[in-house]
């Protein structure tokens, strides 16, 4: 179950948020909080106008006071009702950095100075500076563990109470400030100065006070803001029409129809449903560094994954040992238990506990043996141990054939076809070879996680194409990309050459997303539009990503496309309705102003509604009400399915836009009966 499920399910109507979000509704009434979004500055001056001119009205007795009083109450509504919208999804926002708040405390650091450990407040380091933490400890700050290996809990930050290894070297050295030590003692490198820690980052990410607009939600303020500019031109110059045509409108029923007729749906959900896409990823243990990299998900073209730990389960274990001519089963699984011994990785445990449960060769000390051991690097590809006259080798295959090469052997065509039938099968073949001599092949699996086959046809019914990134050789890269369902794979992939398929990618004018932890992914993740650092790697990496996700999972960049996609689809829907019934609320208007004069715009009376004067209040009423209804699914999402741009522009113009055409027309005429029925037009 997702930290989402097991932590943050929180009801979207959560009665302390909703209680936060109507006193923050009320101050960004602000005029400078308002000019950020035109259409609904427009409608709070809307306001302002009908609120002065109901006061003057009232004090020389004229005009219609209640049917004025209930414009003016309703377009006010219309005003609050956006803001509580947008409060709501800061509200949620900040309902978090609320718990990070409480995380984050003054805490005791053990600074390693000149002098010794020397105690001082956490609020006194420095980046680089140097302290040791023990077991029981919290670790005073962000960092890099250069000494020692630690399990750590960082249930404060993640919500997962399962501890953590951390460690000096690799690709899991990074800690966070705020998280507890819970064994042995470890020496961490200051990398952050006060206030700009990781919490620091994440309250500020999460409560969205200073979230930057997203070049997609630029471009459609300006459209809408375009919007308003053009139907408040035509009802401005509706006026002299109305005048001339013996039908003067009060300014009460001009401003309702320019509320009703410029897009305040949407407007009013704009900055809620960017806000919320944020706040889904924050559910999801993910923080981006922008509401940009949430639209880039959605927008993603391709997608890079590792193979180890995202596509494979990553641990890969022996399943048999394939002899050379001459060579006994035996003799080849003594030796690859032997070389396996001081391999302390789930492959080389798998190799030993192979050996012994199908060979029966008992599990032995290494530290009795009397051997030197060979430890493996990424120049040779292979190690072994050296004892009592026995030089034995394990790596892999042309790192093997080199080096018996270099003893004058070479690599039997038997041991070649056995490599070459276990890779085809997705396996990882390892050679292993005695003094000078090859002994055979072990076969290690890597299993497929399950449903990665399915979830990949789902992006690619979204027309996002999927690679797979391994160090494996092609013939491996290739069975596992074909047992996994991915359109590509990167076979034998170095740092370089991740960059350079990110390059070729882009410049072809696509979106590249792809995941990391370690130094050497760092070029590429800041290369790539969507980079998804794990919170477990490196700092180098979690500073050139985009993203970061808590829970260091790698299979989580499925879900932030998902997130992306969601935020788009929603956005675009609820665009769709809200023009679309815009269409509704002109046929309720237009004519109840004009059809005194012209008799024949009785026809486009279609909801038959009661009088002039229910007709334009059921409009406000309805446009105030719809902001408020849809405040959920702004929130929520719109159900997200993989489908193609074709199908989902469909769906759209079927679902929203037919929709938005209907809805109003059923509400604006049940508000017309029920004014009507108590009297109030």
């Amino acid at each position: 179950m997702s930290t989402f499920e097991n932590k943050n399910r929180r009801s979207l109507l959560d009665p302390q948020i909703m209680r936060r979000a109507s006193v923050d509704a009320l101050l960004k009434l602000n005029p400078k909080s308002m000019m950020k979004n035109p259409v609904m500055f427009v409608v709070e001056v809307g306001s302002v106008l009908t609120t002065v001119m109901l006061l003057r009205d009232s004090l020389r007795h004229q005009g219609h006071f209640g049917f004025d009083l209930q414009i003016t109450l309703w377009l006010w509504f219309t005003v609050l009702f956006a803001n509580f919208a947008e409060a709501m999804a800061e509200g949620r926002g900040k309902a978090q950095a609320d718990a990070l708040r409480r995380a984050k405390s003054e805490t005791t650091a053990y600074r390693i100075g000149k002098n010794g450990l020397e105690e001082i407040p956490s609020s006194q380091l420095r980046a680089g500076d140097v302290v040791r933490v023990v077991a029981g400890q919290m670790i005073p700050g962000d960092g890099d563990v250069i000494e020692g290996v630690a399990s750590v809990d960082e249930s404060a930050i993640t919500g997962e109470s399962a501890p953590v290894i951390r460690e000096a070297g690799g690709d899991r050295s990074s800690v966070t400030g705020g998280t507890r030590v819970l064994s042995d003692v470890i020496t961490i490198r200051i990398t952050s100065n006060p206030g700009e820690t990781f919490i620091d980052r994440m309250i500020a990410l999460v409560e969205g006070a200073e979230r930057q607009k997203t070049p997609n939600e630029i471009a459609l303020n300006i459209l809408l803001a375009g919007l308003t500019i053009i139907f408040l031109l035509a009802v401005v110059t509706l006026q002299p029409f109305a005048i001339y045509s013996g039908a003067p409108q009060t300014a009460f029923v001009l401003i309702s129809l320019l509320v009703c007729l410029i897009p305040t749906t949407i407007g009013g959900l704009l900055s809620a449903i960017g806000i919320a896409g944020m706040d889904r990823l924050v559910q999801h243990n993910v923080l981006a560094t922008s509401g940009r990299a949430v639209e880039a998900a959605g927008d993603v073209n391709t997608l890079l994954l590792d193979k180890t730990g995202t596509i494979t389960m990553g641990n890969r274990q022996a399943s048999e040992f394939v002899p050379a001519p001459g060579v006994s089963s035996d003799q080849l699984a003594d030796a690859a238990q032997l070389s396996s011994l001081p391999d302390e990785t789930p492959e080389g445990r798998s190799i030993v506990v192979l050996a012994k449960e199908r060979y029966g060769l008992r599990g032995r000390e290494f530290a009795e043996l009397n051997a030197q051991f060979i430890p493996f690097s990424a120049t040779t590809r292979m190690s072994g141990l050296d004892m009592d006259g026995r030089s034995i080798r394990k790596g892999a295959v042309d790192a093997i054939a080199a080096y018996l090469v270099e003893l004058g052997s070479s690599l039997p065509a038997e041991v070649r076809a056995a490599v070459d039938v276990i890779a085809r099968s997705g396996g990882t073949p390892l050679v292993v070879a005695e003094n000078g001599h090859a002994l055979g092949v072990i076969h290690l699996k890597d299993v497929v996680k399950g449903g990665m086959k399915e979830r990949f046809a789902q992006l690619r019914a979204m027309g996002i194409r999927t690679v797979m990134i391994t160090g494996d050789n092609p013939l491996t890269a290739a069975a596992i990309a074909r047992e996994a369902g991915l359109d590509d794979f990167l076979a034998e992939a170095k740092p370089k050459d991740k960059m350079d398929l990110i390059r070729r990618e882009q410049a072809e004018g696509k979106l590249v997303a792809m995941t990391g932890d370690g130094t050497n992914d760092a070029p590429a993740l800041a290369q790539a539009d969507v980079g998804v650092a794990m919170n477990s790697g490196t700092q180098a990496a979690k500073e050139a990503g985009n993203m970061v996700d808590l829970d260091s999972d790698p299979t989580k960049l499925i879900e932030i496309v998902a997130i992306g996609k969601q935020l788009l689809m929603t956005r675009g829907a609820l665009t769709t309705f809200s023009i679309s019934n815009d269409v509704a609320k002109y046929f309720a208007i237009i004519p109840a102003m004009f059809a005194g004069v012209f008799p024949v715009l009785n026809a486009l009376n279609v909801m038959h509604l009661h009088s002039p004067e229910s007709a334009i209040l059921s409009a406000v009423i309805f446009n105030a009400l719809i902001i408020i209804a849809l405040i959920p699914l702004a929130l929520r999402g719109v159900s997200y399915k993989a489908m193609s741009a074709a199908a989902l522009l469909q769906k759209n113009l079927l679902v929203y836009g037919l929709g938005g055409i209907i809805v109003p027309f059923i509400g604006i005429k049940a508000i017309d009966i029920i004014i009507t029925a108590i009297h109030l037009a």
